[in-house]
Protein backbone atom coordinates (compact mmCIF):
# COMPACT_ATOMS: atom_id res chain seq x y z
CA UNK A 1 0.00 0.00 0.00
CA UNK A 2 2.41 2.65 -1.08
CA UNK A 3 4.83 1.57 0.83
CA UNK A 4 3.66 3.40 4.16
CA UNK A 5 4.60 1.77 7.56
CA UNK A 6 1.49 0.99 9.53
CA UNK A 7 2.28 2.74 12.23
CA UNK A 8 0.99 5.98 9.89
CA UNK A 9 -2.12 4.68 9.43
CA UNK A 10 -4.70 5.88 11.31
CA UNK A 11 -8.57 5.64 11.96
CA UNK A 12 -8.92 9.21 10.15
CA UNK A 13 -11.84 11.49 11.45
CA UNK A 14 -14.43 8.94 10.40
CA UNK A 15 -13.46 6.47 12.88
CA UNK A 16 -13.49 9.39 15.45
CA UNK A 17 -16.71 10.41 14.46
CA UNK A 18 -18.29 6.97 14.73
CA UNK A 19 -16.09 6.38 17.93
CA UNK A 20 -17.42 9.50 19.56
CA UNK A 21 -21.39 8.50 18.24
CA UNK A 22 -20.94 4.69 20.15
CA UNK A 23 -19.62 6.63 23.35
CA UNK A 24 -22.77 8.71 23.62
CA UNK A 25 -24.88 6.05 22.29
CA UNK A 26 -23.64 3.87 25.53
CA UNK A 27 -23.96 7.06 27.77
CA UNK A 28 -27.52 7.29 26.96
CA UNK A 29 -28.34 3.55 27.22
CA UNK A 30 -26.53 3.30 30.60
CA UNK A 31 -28.78 6.31 32.04
CA UNK A 32 -31.90 5.19 30.46
CA UNK A 33 -30.94 1.70 32.21
CA UNK A 34 -30.47 3.07 35.68
CA UNK A 35 -33.59 5.14 35.71
CA UNK A 36 -35.43 2.19 35.08
CA UNK A 37 -34.25 -0.04 37.42
CA UNK A 38 -34.25 2.96 40.51
CA UNK A 39 -38.00 3.00 39.14
CA UNK A 40 -38.49 -0.74 39.06
CA UNK A 41 -36.80 -0.96 42.78
CA UNK A 42 -39.06 2.05 43.98
CA UNK A 43 -42.03 0.22 42.58
CA UNK A 44 -40.97 -3.14 44.03
CA UNK A 45 -40.68 -1.62 47.49
CA UNK A 46 -43.58 0.41 47.73
CA UNK A 47 -45.90 -3.22 46.26
CA UNK A 48 -44.08 -4.79 49.71
CA UNK A 49 -44.83 -1.77 51.78
CA UNK A 50 -48.62 -1.86 50.53
CA UNK A 51 -48.66 -5.43 51.14
CA UNK A 52 -47.26 -5.51 54.79
CA UNK A 53 -49.91 -2.50 55.21
CA UNK A 54 -53.05 -4.82 53.91
CA UNK A 55 -51.72 -7.88 55.80
CA UNK A 56 -51.73 -5.66 59.65
CA UNK A 57 -54.93 -4.25 58.67
CA UNK A 58 -56.63 -7.53 57.97
CA UNK A 59 -54.81 -8.74 61.35
CA UNK A 60 -56.14 -5.92 63.13
CA UNK A 61 -60.04 -5.66 61.96
CA UNK A 62 -60.18 -9.31 61.91
CA UNK A 63 -62.23 -11.57 59.25
CA UNK A 64 -64.57 -9.46 57.40
CA UNK A 65 -67.80 -10.14 55.15
CA UNK A 66 -65.61 -9.35 51.98
CA UNK A 67 -63.27 -12.76 53.17
CA UNK A 68 -66.82 -14.52 52.93
CA UNK A 69 -68.76 -16.41 55.68
CA UNK A 70 -67.33 -17.80 58.55
CA UNK A 71 -66.26 -21.07 57.73
CA UNK A 72 -67.97 -24.12 60.09
CA UNK A 73 -66.14 -27.02 61.08
CA UNK A 74 -67.38 -30.08 59.82
CA UNK A 75 -69.07 -31.16 62.47
CA UNK A 76 -70.78 -27.89 62.39
CA UNK A 77 -71.89 -28.49 59.25
CA UNK A 78 -73.29 -32.12 59.41
CA UNK A 79 -75.42 -31.30 62.54
CA UNK A 80 -76.57 -28.71 61.11
CA UNK A 81 -77.97 -30.98 58.12
CA UNK A 82 -75.59 -29.63 55.58
CA UNK A 83 -72.32 -31.74 53.98
CA UNK A 84 -68.61 -31.24 55.70
CA UNK A 85 -66.83 -28.47 54.02
CA UNK A 86 -65.03 -29.97 50.91
CA UNK A 87 -67.39 -32.56 50.03
CA UNK A 88 -70.08 -32.93 47.66
CA UNK A 89 -73.20 -35.41 47.26
CA UNK A 90 -72.17 -35.99 43.24
CA UNK A 91 -69.22 -37.60 41.94
CA UNK A 92 -66.79 -34.57 40.46
CA UNK A 93 -67.71 -35.64 36.98
CA UNK A 94 -71.66 -34.75 37.45
CA UNK A 95 -72.77 -31.23 37.86
CA UNK A 96 -75.00 -29.92 40.43
CA UNK A 97 -78.36 -31.37 38.94
CA UNK A 98 -76.55 -35.10 38.53
CA UNK A 99 -75.95 -34.52 34.72
CA UNK A 100 -72.55 -35.94 33.47
CA UNK A 101 -70.60 -32.51 32.27
CA UNK A 102 -69.12 -32.27 29.04
CA UNK A 103 -65.45 -31.03 27.88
Amino acid sequence: MNGAPSSLVSPGLWGFVAFFVLAIALYLLMRNMNARMRRMSYRAEELRREAEAGTDRNAAQGPSEADGPAAATPDEDRAAGGTAAGSTDTPPSEGPDGHHRTA
